[in-house]
């Protein structure tokens, strides 16, 4: 894949959280790289350290993180500083993550080649650390800032803690720099209504290392400690966790409320610290809404419900679209051409122009998803009133499917689009020789299949819910009934579309014996034995039987 597709995360940390000047400084040597988009500045007033977070493809990630480092060398002096936060040099920790197209094996090639451009460049000692490091006993952070900067003038002289790159010599005004690859890193503090003391007791009774060998931690994939937040007033229980699929925000939030209330102390909110994907922020809505049997489907109520519950405001407003990832750069980005981003007015006027595409495949998409945003609307017209609050827990079962569905089919209209487009485009390629032409039918093969399953996969999504519109049919509020009734032939004609289109089209898919995996660049596309058409005939077949029983359960309602 192309380089400029990928898009790398790059979360310096500098050694300097108090003199704007310095800090602007270097935020302007990473804006000013072409490539890269500057996302977020967290400076730290009792940390002394300041954050910063960019992204953009890999030669340019590695251009700006440069950028900054020098930005750095002539403006911090480790020799004065003095902070809360665990540090070893003035650049002090230089992670790459991968966000999009991009995998963990890049990062570590991005890392190593910044690490050595770093060192040659400034004359500094540089240390791997994660996944770019592959000497286990300095693969953690921790191993390698063990005793920080005070400690780096004998330790660095030492055979087994000579760096990875640069000089094996103390620099006293920059220290060391740690370059890493790993995954998203989430930077968690929890307050607590005491000491700093206890909030460090917390810290290692929660983190994985624990207190030592003989007296493990509570939570995997967390390092932790407890400082005082002056300007807060307040002491913090400061926790990275390396990978939220493993323990996430809640888990550790809830795990420190615990701890806290053994040793009667308060906990008064909690503090993500920089930017934040918004995986974990729905995984800790999923869990508190399945604790306290809540009925929130909205994304941004989701949000909410973890802003509050967990007290991401207390220290600072947690604002999501500047703190989550995806909800920043989709504002970045702006308006796009894709078929969802169109105003209804533009979509028309583009499917009656005179072009195949977006044509009856968007179509059968976008009739698809009404029907189902229209029967979802049914549903929650009749739920959460007090006339049907008997029905509350059977309406909760209905509406989740329908509102999910919702979701997904609304992302087949840019599928469906692209996929078709992909197709007719190869159909237009040049066959002049054999090479050529085999070539060509190996492609068109595929971009055809990659159509068909998006068909029929809209037609799964649609058979997935004939079972709750067969149950929402007698329940419905009775003033929704001609919405009810739309939304069921909505699908059904969408199934109809989805069925058409699969018989004419799979009648061009080439299936071939796979007999010689080895040579498949000298023979025809290898596509599965699936029977298209047959998978969707029994699909519609489902469909035109099942939406007779519900409009005959739902046409005979009456007041």
């Amino acid at each position: 894949m192309n380089d400029l597709h990928k898009v790398i995360e790059c979360v310096p940390n500098f050694s300097e959280g108090q003199r704007k000047e310095v800090i602007d400084t270097i935020a302007h040597a990473i804006a000013g790289v072409e490539g890269v988009a500057l996302l977020d500045i967290d400076p730290g007033l009792s940390t002394n350290r300041t954050i910063y977070t960019f992204v953009g493809h890999p030669q340019a990630v590695i251009e700006a993180a440069l950028a900054a480092g020098r930005a750095a060398y002539n403006l911090i002096d480790m020799t004065r500083h003095s902070g809360e936060h665990p540090r070893i040099g003035a650049m002090d920790v230089v992670p790459f993550v991968p966000v999009q197209n991009a995998t963990m094996a890049d990062c570590i090639e991005i890392a190593r080649e910044f690490a050595d451009r770093l060192a040659m460049e400034l004359s500094v000692p540089v240390y791997l650390y994660g996944e770019a490091q592959e000497r286990e006993y300095r693969r953690d952070l921790s191993q390698i800032r063990e005793g920080e900067y005070e400690t780096l003038y004998s330790k660095i002289r030492k055979q087994e803690w000579k760096p990875d790159f640069g000089p094996a010599e103390f620099i006293p005004s920059w220290g060391a720099t740690c370059v890493g690859a790993r995954k998203f890193l989430i930077a968690y503090n929890i307050n607590l209504l005491g000491t700093k003391e206890q909030a460090h007791r917390i810290a290692l009774n929660v983190r994985e290392q624990g207190r030592g060998k003989d007296e493990p931690g509570k939570l995997k994939c967390v390092r932790g400690l407890g400082w005082w937040l002056e300007e807060s007033n307040l002491a913090q229980i400061s926790l990275n966790l390396t990978d939220f699929e493993i323990t996430n925000i809640h888990t550790a939030y809830n795990q420190c409320v615990t701890e806290a209330e053994a040793l009667n102390v308060g906990i008064c909110g909690s503090q993500i610290v920089g930017l934040v994907p918004l995986k974990p922020l729905l995984m800790a809505a999923e869990s508190i809404i399945q604790k306290e049997n809540l009925f929130i489907l909205d994304e941004d109520q989701k949000i909410r419900l973890v802003i509050q519950r967990l007290g991401l405001n207390s220290i600072a407003p947690f604002i999501p679209k500047e703190r989550i990832i995806e909800y920043i750069i989709r504002e970045r980005e702006g308006h796009d051409d894709s078929i969802n981003s169109m105003e209804i007015k533009d979509l028309v006027k583009h499917i009656s122009s005179r072009s195949l595409v977006p044509g009856g495949s968007c179509v059968t998409s976008l009739v698809a998803t009404l029907g189902t945003a229209l029967s979802t609307m049914c549903a929650l017209l009749t739920y959460g009133m007090k006339k049907w609050e008997s029905l509350e827990q059977e309406m909760r079962v209905i509406i989740a499917p329908l509102h999910a569905t919702t979701k997904t089919l609304m992302n087949t209209l840019d599928s469906d689009t692209e996929t078709l487009n992909a197709f007719l485009t190869v159909q237009k390629m040049a066959e002049t020789n054999e090479e050529e032409k085999r070539f060509k039918q190996i492609t068109e093969n595929r971009c055809l299949q990659r159509y068909l399953d998006v068909s029929l996969d809209i037609m799964r999504q649609i058979n997935d819910l004939w079972e709750p519109l067969q149950r929402l049919a007698p329940l419905f509020n009775f003033s929704t009934k001609t919405d009810f009734l739309v939304s069921v032939k909505c699908l059904e004609t969408a199934a109809y579309g989805a069925c058409k289109r699969i018989e004419i089209f799979s009648t061009s898919l080439i299936v071939t014996a796979d007999t010689n995996p080895s040579e498949e660049s000298d023979s025809q596309a290898k596509v599965p034995p699936k029977n298209y058409r047959e998978e969707a005939n029994t699909y519609l077949q489902t469909a035109q039987k099942s939406v007779q029983s519900i409009l005959s359960i739902a046409e005979g309602r009456s007041e």
